[in-house]
C-alpha cells in the first residue's frame, strides 16, 4: 500500500511541477544565464547517469569491462568519431574484455 501512495503523491508532485512551469512569467525563462545553465542540465544528467551505470554495482563501486568500455567511448568521442563507431567501439571493447578475462 505505501508503494501506492508514494507512486500517487509523486504523480502529483510532477504534475504540480508542470503546471506551475506554464504559469511562470515567460521572461523568467528569457534570461540568458538561465538560459546557459538549462542547456547544461541535461548533459550533466547524462554524464551522471553513465557514470553510475559504468562504475556502480548495487552500492559498490567496481571497475570491470564496462569501465574499459566507456574509456574507448570516451577516446572515440575525442576523435570526433560518429556517434554509431562510437557506441560499437564501446560495446565491442566491453565484450572481448569480457570475453578474454
Amino acid at each position: 500500500m505505501n508503494d501506492w501512495i508514494v507512486l500517487g503523491a509523486t504523480s502529483v508532485l510532477c504534475l504540480a511541477v508542470k503546471l506551475l512551469g506554464h504559469f511562470a512569467p515567460e521572461r523568467w525563462f528569457a534570461h540568458p544565464r538561465l538560459q546557459r545553465v538549462n542547456a547544461l542540465i541535461p548533459i550533466s544528467l547524462l554524464s551522471a547517469l553513465v557514470m553510475s551505470e559504468a562504475f556502480v554495482v548495487k552500492t559498490r563501486v567496481v571497475i570491470d569491462h564496462r569501465a574499459a568500455g566507456v574509456a574507448v567511448a570516451f577516446a572515440a568521442l575525442l576523435a570526433k568519431l560518429p556517434f554509431p563507431v562510437v557506441v560499437a567501439s564501446a560495446a565491442v571493447t566491453s565484450a572481448l574484455v569480457v570475453h578474454f578475462h
